[in-house]
C-alpha cells in the first residue's frame, strides 16, 4: 500500500513539474500583461467602443466591436454594465452583441495563457472568437434590429465600481496583478492537477480515438464537452495542450476554445439575466451551432 503511494506521490510529482515548467510561464505573462491592459488601457478600449457607437458605420460597426470586446480585460458580470451605459448612451444592440460575444470568449489574459498551445491554435483561437463575436452583431442587426423592441435588457444594471483607483500607478498596477492572481491561480493550479493525473492514468490512444483528425463525432463531442468541463481560460490550459498532444485535432480543440467559455456557469448567468429565457436558448444554440462549424471546417482545411 506505501509502495503503492510513493510511487503515485513520484509520478504526480514527475508531471507536475513538467506542466508548470510549460504552461506556468504563460499564466504569468498572462497575468502581468492582461493587468496592464486593464490598469492602463481599459479606459481608451471602452472610449474607442463608445466612439463606434456614436458613428453611423453600419453593418461594418460589428467588426471593430468585436475586436474590442476581445482587448476588453473584464470579465462577462464586469461587462454587463459597461454595456448597459453604451446603451443609455444610444449604442446599437447589434454592436454591443459583437462586444459582449467576444468579450465572453476572449480576454487580454486567455490570448497570453493560449500561446502555451503553440502559433497555430493561437491564430484560430483568435479569428474564430473574433469571427463570433461578428457573427452575432450580424444576427442581431438582420434579424432584431429595427423592430421596436431592444434586444438586450439592462434594467437595473449601472456602471459597477472600478476598483483600479489607486492614484499610485505602480500600486494600482500591482494591486490588480494580485487580483488576478487570486482570481486565476486556483482554478490554474487544479488544472495542473487533473492534467498531471490525466497523464497518469489516461491513455493517450484514448483522447485520439476520441477526438482524432477529420472525426465529426470528434468535434461534435469537444464541442459538447466544453459545457460541463470548462473550469476557466487559465484551468484549462494545460489539460487541452495534453490532448492536443495525445492526438485532439485542431477542429475538435476549437469548437471546445469556443463553447468553453460561453458556457460556463457564471457567463451563462450573466447572459441570462440580460437576454430571459427565449433568446438565452437561441443564444445557446447559436453558440454550439457555430463552434460545431468552425470545428468541421478547421479540420477540413488543417
Amino acid at each position: 500500500m506505501w509502495d503503492w503511494i510513493r510511487r503515485e506521490a513520484v509520478y504526480l510529482w514527475y508531471y507536475l513539474d513538467i506542466q508548470i515548467r510549460q504552461i506556468a510561464p504563460y499564466w504569468a505573462l498572462g497575468i502581468v500583461l492582461g493587468s496592464a491592459v486593464s490598469v492602463f488601457g481599459k479606459k481608451y478600449i471602452h472610449g474607442a467602443f463608445a466612439k463606434i457607437g456614436q458613428r453611423k458605420m453600419g453593418w461594418l460597426g460589428v467588426i471593430p466591436a468585436s475586436l474590442l470586446g476581445i482587448a476588453s480585460p473584464l470579465c462577462m458580470y464586469g461587462t454587463i454594465p459597461i454595456a448597459a451605459s453604451f446603451s443609455e448612451q444610444g449604442v446599437r444592440d447589434d454592436y454591443l452583441a459583437a462586444f459582449m460575444m467576444s468579450s465572453i470568449l476572449l480576454n487580454p489574459q486567455l490570448i497570453f495563457y493560449s500561446g502555451a498551445l503553440g502559433q497555430t491554435a493561437l491564430m484560430i483561437r483568435c479569428l474564430s472568437c473574433f469571427l463570433c463575436g461578428c457573427a452575432a452583431g450580424f444576427l442581431i442587426r438582420r434579424f432584431s434590429s429595427g423592430k421596436g423592441k431592444a434586444f438586450f435588457d439592462f434594467t437595473g444594471f449601472g456602471e459597477g465600481k472600478n476598483r483600479d483607483t489607486d492614484p499610485n500607478l505602480i500600486l494600482r498596477f500591482l494591486k490588480n496583478v494580485l487580483r488576478n492572481i487570486k482570481a486565476t491561480g486556483p482554478m490554474f493550479a487544479l488544472g495542473i492537477l487533473l492534467t498531471a493525473l490525466y497523464q497518469i492514468h489516461v491513455p493517450g490512444e484514448f483522447v485520439s480515438g476520441l477526438f482524432g483528425k477529420n472525426s465529426g463525432f470528434g468535434v461534435l463531442m469537444a464541442a459538447t464537452i466544453g459545457v460541463p468541463v470548462y473550469m476557466c481560460g487559465g484551468g484549462t490550459i494545460p489539460l487541452l495542450n495534453e490532448w492536443l498532444a495525445d492526438g485532439m485535432s485542431m477542429g475538435s480543440a476549437a469548437a471546445f476554445m469556443l463553447t468553453g467559455p460561453a458556457t460556463k456557469i457564471t457567463n451563462l448567468g450573466a447572459v441570462k439575466i440580460v437576454l430571459g429565457w427565449k433568446r438565452f436558448a437561441v443564444c445557446l444554440a447559436f453558440v454550439m451551432l457555430f463552434s460545431l462549424v468552425t470545428g468541421l471546417l478547421v479540420d477540413l482545411i488543417i
